[in-house]
């Protein structure tokens, strides 16, 4: 949200308030312009624009009403072209080379009359030309009028909302959970994207099906030689026919896009750069109410989970009678492993830094949940009505991106592994696939089979992802310091090289790190209890969602965890302040050293939590601004461990102090340090 673009646009607006109004009126203009609003994205430019608002820039009322200005205005000049032009419209490019665009408009206006130019506002494939139809049908500017501003109005209040909403409780939520929000709603694009991309993908072939068809026999009828081989995919008597064309081509498109990226991967002799920046940027995600989600999503691809719904719908297929289905499936499950496992092993890619062995390219949980998943969609997609068939494939899609985003999350492996994964897994599917579609023509009936598939996956998920996560996240733990220093040395001059601040993007989150310990914690812990402070455990989900129960009295509301360096904070100490609504609190990280006699090496910062409520909803204990008193109450709770205090590099006051009994620095030591 802070980045330096933002920063860019927010000082201009700042600058040219009027100026910012113009903008948001020439966006709401041209998105309800004939032809114009079909390339103009205003629900992303304008869901920044609300986040604008809600963070304080821009005037709410101001921006309203120029959006809801600049759709009217829109609006009425569509509305004229339409009226100018009449029927010849469609006779004009480029509705006479598309002329669905209109004839949408018009089916929608025809059906719903007035009511179609408010409904319209919020359809995005006929909203620019509902208006245009209206001024065709020579519709009175008096009746057009009054719905097209309720519209317009309804239309920028719905789309300034989110931002609006996400800008207004942005400071709140980042504070304490900005990775979190960031994992959430990258896994959610993501789902987005495939989910998007399934759909139109499947939806522009299912029109195109009988052209491909009609191509594919002109092919064979021109290459009499090589396509006698083809003449079983394309025979336009059989009704698997079209279906069959289509798995072909995308066989074809799909190995093309596997080989080519095995050969680049191969030339490259390792990883892309593209792979390390991911790896890099999803690293620097982690935090702790993220790992347990991801490891629990990430352990859908496991056997225990895919294993147990392949035998249901094998054992369904095999009582059914349905002897080739079953063929099929176990063919693809079984040989579809063995090539996976063969291909990783002759293939040797370094791994991530953070993947221990077992891990490698391609990804076999990302493949073989692909496979699963996408053969299922084969066996029974067919047997559904029109566009329903969609549905299997697109649950596949959303399945295979959730095991491949939590695995990618975790550090298992580089994004080349999960896309050559499942495009592996692709090609072999297409493979039976079309294998299957060839021989087998019988339908049967899929209820009972999608039901048992579906509900023994979702069962056996359900058992075993709270069991495999911990297990899981021990694997993907962050790696022991390796900088080692001399215990001397670090109390002397070296704690100065040790970070002052966490390494946030965002300044306001760049706590001082104004606490390093050396020893272990439990001394301190119990001086600190001694003292009217309190031990928080690490906050989980069933915490984190009682936020929401306005009943708890403020100190019962949990402090959400905070990483340093994809760490969760080893300790939180609490402690009330003279206020009801604020208290003290101490969080306290391992290290990113070592010191030489193995004694282990903490880092720690002192914060004032406020307790705040944004937008009514959620409670949440937020770090105020540099506030000298928690450091203060932390040093003097901890005097009697004879720390000493210094200002670091960068102006930060770092006490240092030993929780175990050592020698303490003489004065000519303290005078050179």
């Amino acid at each position: 949200m802070d980045s330096a673009w933002l920063e860019s646009a927010t000082a201009w607006i700042a600058a040219n308030p009027t100026a910012a109004g113009a903008v948001i009126f020439l966006i709401a203009f041209c998105d309800a312009l004939i032809i114009l609003g079909i390339v103009v994205p205003a629900l992303p430019l304008l869901f920044a624009v609300g986040a604008l608002v809600g963070l304080g820039h821009i005037s709410g009322p101001y921006a309203l009403a120029c959006a809801a200005l600049g759709a009217f205005v829109g609006d009425g000049l569509s509305y004229w072209v339409g009226y100018r032009w009449g029927p010849q419209l469609r006779q004009r490019w480029p509705f006479s080379r598309y002329p669905q665009w209109l004839d949408r408009g018009e089916q929608l206006f025809r059906r719903h009359g007035s009511k179609s130019i408010v409904i319209a506002r919020f359809v995005g494939a006929v909203r620019p030309f509902v208006p245009a139809i209206a001024g065709m049908l020579h519709m009175p500017a008096r009746r057009y009028a009054l719905p097209s501003l309720f519209a317009c109005i309804a239309w920028a209040a719905a789309f300034l909302a989110p931002g609006w909403v996400l800008g207004a409780s942005y400071d709140a939520v980042a504070a304490v959970a900005d990775r979190l929000a960031l994992v959430l709603g990258g896994l959610l694009v993501a789902i987005a994207l495939v989910w998007a991309c399934v759909l139109y993908t499947w939806r522009w072939f299912a029109a195109h099906a009988n052209n491909l068809l009609a191509r594919a026999l002109r092919w064979t009828h021109r290459h009499p030689h090589l396509g006698r081989y083809a003449e079983a995919l394309i025979d336009p008597n059989r009704p698997e026919s079209a279906s069959l064309a289509i798995l072909a081509v995308c066989l074809l498109g799909i190995s093309w896009a596997w080989f080519t990226l095995l050969a680049t991967l191969l030339a490259s002799g390792g990883p892309l750069a593209l792979d390390h920046s991911i790896h890099e940027l999803m690293w620097s995600l982690r935090n702790p109410l993220a790992d347990r989600l991801m490891a629990a999503l990430a352990s859908l691809g496991d056997a225990a989970v895919l294993a147990p719904a392949a035998l249901v719908a094998l054992g369904y297929l095999l009582w059914r009678r349905r002897w080739l289905a079953a063929a099929h499936w176990v063919a693809a499950i079984v040989f579809g492993l063995a090539l996976t496992s063969l291909l990783e092993a002759a293939i040797d890619m370094p791994r991530p830094p953070t993947a221990p062995a077992g891990f490698g390219f391609p990804s076999v949980a990302v493949t073989m949940t692909t496979i699963v998943f996408g053969f299922f969609a084969v066996l029974i997609a067919r047997e559904l009505p029109g566009r329903q068939r969609v549905w299997p494939y697109l649950l596949a899609g959303v399945v295979t991106t959730l095991v491949g985003f939590a695995r990618l999350y975790l550090g298992a492996h580089w994004p080349s592994d999960l896309v050559g994964g499942t495009l592996f897994g692709i090609v072999w599917l297409l493979v039976l696939g079309i294998a299957y579609r060839r021989h087998v023509a019988r339908s049967f009936w899929m209820r009972p089979l999608a039901w048992l598939f579906y509900g023994t996956f979702a069962a056996a998920a359900l058992w075993h992802a709270p069991r495999a996560a911990d297990a899981l996240l021990a694997k993907f733990a962050a790696a022991a310091p390796t900088r080692v220093l001399s215990a001397d040395d670090w109390w002397r001059r070296d704690w100065a090289v040790l970070p002052e601040h966490r390494n946030e993007r965002d300044l306001r989150r760049r706590w001082p790190l104004n606490l390093q310990v050396a020893g272990p914690l439990q001394p301190l812990r119990d001086t600190l209890l001694a003292q009217g402070w309190r031990v928080q455990p690490q906050a989980d989900w069933l915490a984190t969602i009682a936020l929401l129960n306005d009943d708890a009295t403020p100190l019962e509301q949990a402090v959400l965890p905070a990483t340093l360096d994809a760490q969760a904070e080893s300790l939180l100490l609490l402690r009330p302040s003279t206020r009801p609504d604020e208290q003290y609190a101490l969080r306290l990280w391992r290290a990113p050293a070592k010191l030489d006699d193995g004694t282990p090496l903490w880092l720690g910062t002192s914060q004032v939590l406020r307790l705040t409520k944004p937008l009514d909803a959620a409670a949440l204990w937020l770090p105020t601004s540099d506030d000298v008193r928690a450091h203060a109450t932390v040093r003097a709770a901890l005097a009697g461990f004879g720390g000493i205090e210094a200002t670091g590099l960068h102006g930060t006051p770092v006490l240092r102090l030993r929780t175990t009994p050592m020698g303490e620095p003489s004065p000519d030591e303290e005078r050179k340090r």
